[in-house]
């Protein structure tokens, strides 16, 4: 007897596609016969600056430990994150990546019968996390590429249980303004949950954009604040992320997220790191700069592009933009196609060192004349 399994799958996950992450580097070395140390990659929003040598030095003792669990309640890393944050240790979840925490959000608040609310051209994960419980994805088309919050507030039905809110937004770049969000959660009911997914926050810094979604906790009791060290706290392959919210909130999440979920040397290296505040002003500094020597190259190459809050740009190079892709591919530059974001003319471009920037935007130009662009 022969069984298709696929029917075997709960209804969301049957709809679902794999998330599709960047291209790694040796993956790209094997397929066009490259060297691994001449491919630039530029894909995945990471840090061009490698780890914080603090961080490093921590996660290098934490590995005598290997043969025993993990502290589950990771007690030093809350500790030292509610100093940083000004937070009780009782309002913060942990996760594997603030991917694991977005979807500990969904399994705890959402399922069959309810609804998530988020923008169109918003991450992958939203989505994901919410059709694989069960509940019903309403996508609110955006408004200048970012997020309609006025049409998301008015798609808040009985059934409603959480709205999905990335600032900045990952992959247009997109921010709202603190009086914006304010705004729209004072239209949101309070039984519903907002999740304010702040993991671009920190290049927000010291710009008339930046919010302080932590400080609005104590107004607003539904609202769930994540983050991440993946990004400017350089971390990312450790897998460290966190939500902040409410005490009672965050006991429910506690409840479902796995006891081990976030590994001894992640959170050694977490912890040391927020100590390492040179190393952040360092990553917002390379980044401001990075992403002017990007739209500057743009210019010159009379392309568009969507300004950007985070550490990379989303470039309109036409309707052949995953031929562009493949041709910087060719030339060992790795970048992101985003069309499974519902943009087929963009590619988004982490913003790298100064050399890599210019051997990408060096190599766009050539591919750009190669396909009559």
């Amino acid at each position: 007897m022969s069984i298709d399994y696929q029917t075997l799958a709960v209804e969301g996950v049957q709809s679902l596609t794999p998330y599709q992450p960047g291209k790694p580097i040796e993956e790209l070395a094997r397929e066009y016969g490259l060297a691994p140390d001449e491919i630039v990659k530029l894909a995945s929003n990471e840090n061009p600056l490698g780890p914080s040598p603090v961080a490093l030095e921590a996660a290098r003792e934490a590995l005598e430990e290997m043969c025993r669990y993990p502290d589950g309640n990771a007690f030093a890393l809350k500790q030292a994150l509610a100093r940083y944050l000004e937070v009780a240790p009782s309002q913060l979840t942990l996760g594997n990546g603030s991917n694991d925490v977005l979807e500990v959000i969904a399994r705890c608040f959402a399922g069959p019968g309810t609804e998530v609310i988020y923008s169109q051209h918003a991450f992958a994960v939203y989505p994901l996390a919410t059709l694989a419980i069960g509940a019903s994805g309403v996508e609110v088309p955006a408004k200048n590429w970012g997020h309609d919050l006025d049409a998301m507030a008015d798609a808040v039905t009985d059934q409603t249980r959480l709205i999905f809110v990335a600032n900045p937004n990952n992959p247009t770049g997109t921010v709202e303004g603190e009086a914006a969000i304010r705004a729209f959660l004072d239209k949101v009911p309070p039984r519903v949950l907002v999740v304010l997914d702040e993991a671009y926050c920190e290049y927000l810094h010291g710009s008339d954009d930046e919010v302080d979604g932590i400080g609005l906790l104590q107004q607003y009791r539904n609202l769930i604040v994540t983050r991440t060290f993946s990004k400017a706290w350089g971390l990312a392959a450790l897998r460290v992320g966190y939500a902040v919210s409410s005490p009672s909130i965050a006991d429910i999440l506690n409840r479902v997220r796995q006891p081990f979920n976030v590994d001894t040397v992640a959170q050694a290296a977490a912890t040391a790191v927020l100590g390492d505040q040179d190393y952040l002003e360092r990553s917002r500094e390379v980044n401001r700069l990075g992403l002017q020597q990007l739209e500057a190259g743009f210019s010159e190459l009379g392309l568009e592009w969507i300004p950007s809050a985070g550490n990379f740009v989303a470039v309109d190079v036409g309707d052949k933009a995953q031929d562009v892709f493949e041709g910087l591919l060719e030339q060992g530059v790795i970048v992101r196609p985003v069309a499974g974001y519902g943009m087929p003319r963009h590619l988004r471009v982490t913003v790298g060192l100064p050399e890599e920037n210019e051997r990408f935007l060096r190599a766009l130009a050539r591919t750009l004349a190669n396909h009559g662009a």
